[in-house]
């Protein structure tokens, strides 16, 4: 137990708390769901698994609103791990550690996991309180939602009897959301060259740290400076003017976060040393001026390091730094009918060296399908031409809005009788499930709404206590006011 289960609203921050509690990284949400199971059958409530992993559970209307239209309340079930290089943190086995600063709650050093573990607590709350006014209640709680949708993707018809999806996985209060973008995964192996190390080198790591990161859909647009271009940049530099050669280069983490950090290790010929040294401040100051803020923090470090056995073949190198510097990345349109809403972006978002190859892999996201397949040909035409093997995985469709949408209509208007002002009504630029879930209930009627996380998929997230309050002010309000089934 922690002191955010002292907030209010009492019982969302308290199943919020033990959300943090139990670790639920991607791929490894299994405990919470069991703990999730065991409860809601303490509670006396109809709880399945689907073969995929989603958790569905259901919950009979309040006395007197039993002909109101089914309402599916959902979430996802786990978070991104991503943790400052100077925290030690096993996301598989240590939880969480929340903390109170303000109107705000932080993780120590991690991720917190708002995103979407409010909007899970929400659900786990509705479903506690006797005392709520609801018609029907399912609540869909997805696997897997942040590395691939793959509990979206495997949603089966038949399952769930709703007819009105209230997604809770937005992260701004006071906006309302219709629709998102679609995305796919570029996959990226390009073989691994070697050749033995050079006599009269010697070894350095390049390290760049201090980025902030973020959301690679919604903070993609904002400038912020990506550590796997920035590596790119580096590279290209000392290899042409130093001389150097590349052994191994890591970036990022997970392909739908902005890399915070990169590593390189290189072979620096003995009388280049100074001319390197001298090449890194320069960059660094054009980065400090560059990025002066946006990134107020990136730091460029080259430490001594042990020699490795092998290095790139000249050739090789030569082609796998021009690809990285090629490579798209950042907003390649933005929409001519919503402003400041991208098109179409693309998040360089991991370079990781193996054994026998060199992985890249990239998030394309796109509003549309024509948009978002141009720019995966684009991304395969530069890393083919370096002679490497492209695949594209798990592409999902975007969420088409629906201005008529009857749900949208009920959320603005209760939005406006609680706090006195109309939402704002957008379409974000991030992987909602809600496309998705259209192929097996193309029925649905659904918005999405959340309270404010800053942040997201770095260790700087945060969500705001007084927006959290507001978020659930809201939802209780909106599932009393559902329509009967025949309106």
């Amino acid at each position: 137990m922690t002191a955010i289960r002292s907030l209010s609203p009492s019982s969302l921050w308290g199943f919020f708390d033990t959300i943090c509690s139990i670790p639920h990284p991607s791929g490894h949400e299994a405990a919470l769901g069991r703990w999730i199971i065991d409860w809601a059958q303490a509670q006396g409530l109809a709880v399945r698994r689907d073969d995929t992993g989603n958790l569905i559970i259901k919950k009979p209307a309040s006395p007197g609103m039993e002909n109101r239209k089914g309402v599916v309340l959902q979430a996802h079930l786990d978070m991104v791990p991503q943790a400052n290089a100077d925290t030690d943190h096993d996301f598989t086995r240590d939880p969480i550690r929340p903390r109170i600063d303000g109107d705000w709650v932080y993780a120590t050093g991690t991720t917190l996991g708002a995103d979407n573990g409010i909007g899970m607590a929400a659900c786990l709350a509705v479903l506690a309180d006797p005392h709520l006014a609801h018609g029907p209640l399912e609540v869909l709680l997805t696997v897997d939602e942040e590395s691939g949708m793959t509990g979206a993707f495997g949603l089966q018809p038949g399952w769930l009897e709703g007819e009105i999806l209230l997604n809770t996985d937005s992260e701004q209060d006071g906006d309302v959301y219709m629709g998102c973008a679609g995305g796919v995964d570029a996959n990226i192996t390009l073989p691994y060259q070697a050749e033995p190390v050079p006599a009269g080198y010697r070894a350095v790591r390049l390290s760049i740290t201090g980025l902030r990161g973020g959301h690679s859909g919604i903070n993609i647009h904002q400038g912020r400076a990506s550590a796997t271009k920035l590596l790119a940049e580096l590279l290209h530099a000392f290899t042409q003017e130093c001389r150097a050669r590349l052994s191994t280069l890591e970036g990022g983490t997970l392909r739908n976060a902005i890399a915070r950090e990169a590593t390189a290790l290189l072979l620096v010929p003995e009388a280049e040393q100074a001319a390197l040294q001298a090449l890194l401040a320069r960059y660094q100051q054009q980065y400090a001026a560059e990025f002066a803020g946006v990134d107020d923090f990136i730091r460029l470090e080259l430490n001594d390091a042990e020699p490795p056995a092998r290095v790139m073949t000249e050739a090789m190198q030569q082609k796998l730094v021009r690809a990285l510097l090629a490579c798209p990345h950042g907003v390649m349109a933005m929409s001519r009918t919503m402003a400041e809403v991208p098109q179409a972006s693309t998040n360089l978002g991991v370079i990781a060296t193996r054994e026998d190859h060199v992985h890249v892999q990239c998030l394309i996201r796109s509003l549309d399908n024509a948009g978002r397949d141009r720019v995966a040909t684009m991304t395969a035409a530069v890393f083919e031409l370096a002679g490497a093997e492209v695949r594209f995985d798990g592409a999902y469709p975007g969420w088409q809005p629906n201005p008529d949408s009857p749900i949208m209509k009920l959320v603005l208007d209760t939005h406006e009788k609680v706090f006195g002002a109309l939402p704002a009504v957008k379409v974000i630029h991030a992987g909602l499930e809600c496309g998705l879930f259209k192929s097996a209930y193309p029925h649905w009627d659904m918005v999405s709404f959340g309270p404010t996380i800053q942040g997201a998929h770095s260790p700087d997230e945060r969500v705001s206590i007084d927006a959290v309050s507001r978020f659930w002010q809201l939802l209780v309000q909106v599932l009393a006011q559902i329509p009967d089934r025949d309106n």
